[in-house]
């Protein structure tokens, strides 16, 4: 990769490879780079290797709109997930603009030279590289891939077993027959419960407070049956339109009526644990999308702990024993291995430093213009997906828009597009203020702002991001332009 590139996208997950894509098919004329710290094609996909890892949202909706999915599997293992981008990449032909193994470090604008310049060190052998590009588009997701976020529990140096983050996770991990403790009530916890399960010899899952989980079928049955007399092309499209619709109105519903669907939701987990479960360690003290929602397949986690392979305690840690946990209640878990499921670090654009003519440019102090734009910083684009639906349906959308700006820019001899507030609309808030999670509340001050109206304003609606960033013009009072 050399020369002075038109687009240069920063990272090759599922979003990166979704923008290249998006490029080679709407802007086939244009010279496409990409920079990728890690050594394969995958991102999130390729550094989890945890037991089970599985997507949290359905197939159809989660899988590239250009690309379907055409399993009948609803929620995809990890390696499923990570062979459908690598598949994807090379039927596009995206895989051979890849630059593995380069870190980026700073990105630096040039008003005089209209052009980035990004500058790292290939990890491979120490070499400090830079890279030009008229236009930038990060795609690095928004957590920190060198560490996950880790408490620092009493008494973790008395443990004399093994303990571990699933964010890095031991290839080839002996826990047959081994006492598990999970720690942790979201995603991954749920996940690694029923997964590993089958060949410990016991798995809990310790929890400071529960979180809403809810049942999916492991297989989509409607779209099997269909499949027998409609051409696959028709089955998907419907698949992702009623499974579109239904996840937005679970999420309006938890808003509008809150008290009713955690009614619904926590009957339907009453009907799959059975008598000797306690729904105290289901009932959450917050309402329904004050935080993510847990799905699991066919009630797998339920099943485990049905069958006495699982429990849960929900309590909080007072130490580390040489042999496990001591809670606050004075009950000892005993453990072989603890398993610290407690989440993320935020951070965006893979810790990049941004700068426009020499002066810092921080993200975390900017709005995102259509969720899409950085505000004051030119011809910088960052692909931040859904929090209250699967991320790929807004990925899809700003990759689209962004290849719409690039034609406008090229018919009408526009060098330069940067976003301007003229009117103050930043508010105390961030682009993921919706939630409460703990994640989110850690990282207030590493997040974009939220914008009081549009187009600073996320909606993370996909109707109304549908015709904002697809249909309306893409000329307006906010963007502002220069000529080449």
């Amino acid at each position: 990769m050399s020369g002075i590139l038109d687009v240069l996208v920063i990272g090759a997950g599922l979003s990166g490879i979704g923008m290249a894509c998006h490029l080679a098919k709407e802007c086939p004329g244009k010279r496409v780079g990409i920079l990728e710290r890690r050594q394969s094609v995958g991102g999130t996909w390729d550094l989890f290797r945890y037991p089970g890892i599985r997507s949290d949202s359905d197939m159809f909706t989660f899988g590239y709109k250009f690309r379907p999915w055409h399993d009948l599997k609803v929620l995809a293992d990890g390696p499923s997930i990570r062979q459908y981008i690598r598949d994807t990449a090379r039927e596009y032909g995206v895989d051979r603009k890849i630059t593995f193994g380069f870190k980026t470090e700073r990105a630096e604008w040039s008003s005089a030279d209209k052009l980035w310049t990004v500058s790292g060190i290939d990890e491979t052998t120490g070499e400090a590289r830079q890279y030009q590009a008229r236009f930038i588009v990060g795609c690095t997701g928004y957590y920190n891939y060198d560490q996950g976020f880790q408490p620092d529990f009493p008494g973790r140096e008395q443990f004399k077993g093994q303990f571990l983050h699933p964010q890095h996770w031991p290839e080839n991990l002996d826990y047959k027959g081994k006492r598990i403790v999970i720690i942790g009530s979201g995603a991954t916890a749920v996940t690694l419960v029923p997964a590993m399960a089958d060949e410990a010899a016991h798995v809990t899952m310790l929890q400071r407070s529960p979180t809403y989980i809810f049942s999916v079928p492991a297989l989509d049955k409607i779209s099997g049956v269909l499949r027998h007399v409609l051409p696959d092309a028709w089955v998907y499209g419907l698949a992702r339109k009623r499974n579109i619709i239904a996840q937005r109105w679970l999420y309006i519903a938890a808003r509008r009526w809150p008290q009713r669907v955690r009614n619904f939701l926590l009957n339907n987990v009453k009907k799959q644990i059975g008598p000797d479960v306690d729904m105290r360690h289901f009932t959450p003290s917050y309402m329904p999308w004050d935080e993510r929602l847990c799905a699991v397949p066919s009630g797998d986690l339920f099943r485990a702990l049905r069958e006495g392979k699982a429990a849960i305690a929900t309590d909080q840690i007072e130490t580390l024993t040489e042999t496990g946990i001591r809670l606050k209640s004075g009950a000892e878990l005993p453990a072989d291995i603890i398993v610290s499921a407690t989440g993320l670090n935020i951070r965006l654009f893979g810790g990049m430093q941004l700068a426009v003519d020499g002066k810092p440019s921080d993200p975390a102090a900017s709005m995102m213009y259509k969720g899409v734009l950085v505000q004051d910083a030119p011809n910088l684009a960052y692909i931040f997906g859904y929090i209250n639906a699967p991320w790929t349906l807004k990925a899809d959308l700003a990759s689209s828009y962004v290849c719409r700006l690039l034609n406008h820019m090229d018919r009408n001899g526009i060098a330069v597009a940067t976003p301007r507030d003229a009117e103050g609309c930043a508010v105390d808030d961030t682009i993921m203020g919706d939630l409460s999670s703990g994640y989110v509340r850690r990282a207030k001050g590493t997040l974009p702002r939220q914008g009081s109206r549009l187009p600073w304003r996320v909606l993370h609606h996909y109707e109304k991001d549908t015709r904002m960033l697809l249909k309306d013009g893409i000329e307006d009072d906010v963007l502002e332009f220069a000529k080449a």
